[in-house]
């Protein structure tokens, strides 16, 4: 039996505000072809199926085609819930979608019983094990006053390994939506909690033949079973040029016969441009970022006036802005030395000054800010 591995399509995510749903159509489509060109039987989307809990309307548009796509490519499909989704409402109408060849499994009751497949070796168990919050799971999994995703995750994987165990012979792939220690991080990824108490332990799950992992953004290795596949688009201009994959997963008759990365096409890349705005918007060293999603840092030492919009003409597709410039000149003097001798009225002054560009401080307002500083000293003696 060959599995396609994927995980966090995050459908209806944006970037900084820009609609992906285009892109995240065309690459997800894209896996149908996969599925033709490489004979897969099982596609398996391991958490953050969507971005938010109540997806729009047009983002579940796009999954339903793209899942389409796949069933008609020939592929049955599995997929479970993570952080971002709501367990209920990707839930809606499993028993009827799992006779089409759609099995959403979503609760923490059905965690340890499988999607249950055949290939002329015998059965394949998918067990799927949604995100699982610790507040809420503990109780449903009778790990007592444990409130970790450790503790959780290890009664999860008893469960899965309990019904395994009355299963002679059947190999098995687990679902799960977890950090799992060893695993890097990316930007994009909602944290599920703090301070390390959502890190799970790799032998957490020892037991099954294949562990598909979602939640973290890179693609990675954690062992030879136990591995994430990584979102399929770049979610933050972090990981602008990572190279965005699947794994193709064999079982033979004995389990794990091997796996095969398979990267994925860019639609539009993300590119993060540094330099003043004048040289971002002439020098044609940029021209290959015109076509992408760019996030321009700016160095110029004034903050240059309706920059986005000036940028957007070179750039359709630029969709962050940070200006990193120091401002004026300090010829190299302390904070406290620029500021030695100059009354409050001067300091406020040059402020306003600054932020505003270069553009000097009026008469009135110089007046109006210098009555703002007199009653702010008569209130500071007052109390």
């Amino acid at each position: 039996m060959r599995l396609l591995h994927t995980s966090d399509w995050h459908v209806g995510r944006s970037l900084h505000g820009t609609d992906l749903l285009r892109e995240q159509e065309t690459v997800l489509s894209g896996l149908a072809g996969i599925v033709a060109a490489e004979g897969v039987d099982v596609v398996v989307v391991a958490g953050d199926v969507y971005d938010r809990a109540v997806p729009s309307a047009d983002a579940q548009a796009v999954l339903d085609r793209v899942v389409g796509r796949l069933r008609r490519a020939g592929a049955t499909v599995v997929l479970t819930p993570g952080n971002h989704d709501s367990a209920r409402r990707l839930g809606t109408f499993s028993g009827l979608l799992a006779a089409a060849g759609l099995h959403v499994r979503t609760t923490t009751a059905e965690l340890d019983e499988p999607v249950l497949l055949a290939d002329e070796h015998g059965d394949v168990a998918v067990y799927c094990l949604p995100y699982l919050e610790p507040e809420f799971a503990h109780d449903e999994l009778g790990v007592g006053g444990a409130r970790s995703h450790e503790a959780v995750l290890t009664a999860a994987m008893e469960r899965v390994r309990a019904d395994l165990y009355m299963r002679p012979g059947t190999r098995s792939v687990v679902l799960a939506h977890a950090f799992v220690g060893g695993g890097m991080p990316s930007e994009s990824e909602r944290d599920i909690a703090v301070g390390g108490v959502d890190r799970v332990p790799v032998p957490v799950f020892d037991g099954v033949d294949y562990v598909a992992l979602g939640h973290l953004h890179r693609p990675q290795t954690l062992t030879e079973r136990l591995r994430y596949s990584g979102s399929p688009l770049a979610y933050s201009f972090g990981e602008a040029g990572h190279q965005k994959q699947v794994w193709l997963v064999d079982l033979d008759a004995t389990g794990l016969a091997g796996v095969r990365a398979v990267p994925l096409p860019v639609p539009r890349p993300l590119v993060v441009l540094t330099g003043t705005l004048d040289a971002l918007l002439t020098d044609a060293a940029y021209a290959d970022a015109e076509g992408a999603f760019v996030s321009a840092r700016l160095t110029d030492p004034v903050r240059p006036a309706d920059p986005m919009r000036r940028l957007q003409v070179r750039f359709p597709h630029c969709a962050h802005l940070e200006w990193t410039g120091s401002g004026r000149a300090t010829d190299g003097r302390s904070y406290t030395e620029r500021l030695a001798g100059r009354d409050d009225a001067a300091v406020v002054g040059e402020f306003v000054s600054h932020v505003r560009g270069g553009v000097g401080v009026t008469t009135a307002e110089r007046e109006l800010l210098g009555r703002a500083l007199a009653a702010a000293a008569r209130e500071e003696v007052a109390g």
